[in-house]
């Protein structure tokens, strides 16, 4: 079992607010008019989610809001290279723009698995919002539409981001120093 021995703040709430803020408006206007999905990547992502799909609202009307649980983790901590899909959407994508909502893009390959799967849903756009691009670990190329903080290096925690289910409710992001 893994155990955090220092919590060291990265982001700390005021900075995500204001970046969120940010994401929502510049979101907001490059979809004026038309049905836009926003799709939360759970679990990690509903925190961000919620408050980036509010920015939006505030700047925008017509947004749906749908969940989506896919994974390549194995272990929590390192990808297992397949995505599995254990929560579809509801919603029908066909004709509508898509936007995913990401806590953090780490190797790639759950985005580069699911975004072409929408596409072929014939959803008119499909596109992708994260918090966190964390490049440290990238193994695929994949392009983030709007990205709230670019993080060369670490393992972060808070915000949604999680250590074992845990660490979830921080407001801010922090680093966790493991033992």
């Amino acid at each position: 079992m893994i155990k955090i021995k220092e919590l060291i703040p990265v982001y700390p709430e005021d900075m995500l607010k204001k970046r969120v803020a940010q994401m929502g408006e510049q979101i907001a206007a490059d979809y004026p008019q038309g049905e836009l999905i926003c799709v939360c990547v759970l679990k990690g992502a509903v925190f961000f989610f919620t408050d980036l799909v509010r920015e939006i609202g505030r700047h925008r009307q017509g947004v749906m809001i749908d969940f989506l649980r896919a994974s390549s983790y194995a272990d929590g901590m390192s990808s297992s290279c397949n995505v599995k899909i254990t929560k579809d959407v509801d919603l029908d994508v066909k004709d509508k723009h898509v936007l995913f909502i990401e806590d953090v893009i780490d190797s790639g390959f759950t985005m580069s698995k699911v975004i072409p799967m929408f596409k072929e849903r014939g959803a008119k756009s499909v596109k992708l919002a994260a918090l966190i691009d964390k490049r440290e670990r990238r193994e695929v190329k994949i392009d983030i539409d709007y990205s709230g903080f670019v993080l060369e290096r670490g393992f972060i925690v808070g915000y949604g981001l999680d250590l074992a289910e845990k660490y979830r409710e921080l407001t801010g992001i922090y680093e966790a120093v493991v033992e």
